[in-house]
Order: structure tokens, then sequence, then C-alpha cells
């Protein structure tokens, strides 16, 4: 098979970061699909803005997979719009209490996942900023 995705070595950060993404992919969608199904009248905000955090985490895998062979403009447009979700949620959920009875991946930054949400896609746009200078070198 000739797909350069498949033959593409991956480096060390990108690995964690694919690792990261599908994990949280995994734990926000099964959270907030458990959530919507039953328990949904406690608090539909927090639970829907998880399923978004799941959709964008999975959006966000592919993207930095895409990146890792020069294909990164995808990946710049995720992590930006992922960071000012976690920013955005974060901050709601602090000044606008009662939207949110019941936590979302994205509250309070990301508090109950050890700020990992916050953290996650600095860190991804830290390794694009690489990725795009090796690709503009080599």
């Amino acid at each position: 098979m000739s797909d350069a995705t498949s033959t593409t070595p991956r480096s060390g950060p990108h690995q964690v970061l694919l690792a990261f993404y599908a994990l949280f992919t995994l734990a926000a969608g099964a959270r907030s699909l458990v959530q919507l199904t039953t328990q949904y009248d406690e608090a539909p905000v927090a639970y829907w803005l998880s399923l978004a955090a799941a959709v964008t985490y999975a959006l966000g895998w592919y993207a930095i997979r895409e990146a890792s062979v020069g294909r990164t403009g995808f990946a710049s447009v995720m992590l930006w719009i992922e960071l000012g979700g976690v920013l955005t949620v974060g901050t709601l959920s602090l000044a606008v209490r009662e939207w949110f009875p019941d936590a979302s991946v994205w509250s309070d930054y990301g508090i109950g996942y050890g700020f990992v949400p916050a953290v996650l896609p600095i860190a991804g746009l830290i390794w694009l900023r690489r990725q795009q200078r090796s690709h503009a070198v080599g």
C-alpha cells in the first residue's frame, strides 16, 4: 500500500497526542451518551456540550493524523476551535453556574479530567507549529 499516512513514521509526541485524542473521544462520547440517555433532564446543556467535545476530539484525532504528513490546515482549525470551546465553556461554567448543574468535559476548564482538556489543544498547537516548520524546511 503506498498511502503516505501508513508509511510515515510517527514521532513520540504525535503518538501521545493521538492516544490522548482517542482516549478523550471515547471518554467524552461514552459519558455524554450515557448521560443524555439516562439523565437528560438533569443537565442537558452540559451533556450536549460533552457530546460536542467528543466530536471535536474525534475530528482532532483525524486532523492531527493528517497533519503528520503535511496536511496541517484542518488540524490548525480544529485545534483552535477546541481551545475556543474549552475557554468558552470553562468560563461560562464559572460565570453561569445554573447552566451547569452537572459538569461537562470542558466545565471549569476540564478540572474533572485534571485540566487535560485545557492543555491538550495547546500541546497540539505547539506540536503542529513544529510540524509545519519541519515540512517547510523538508
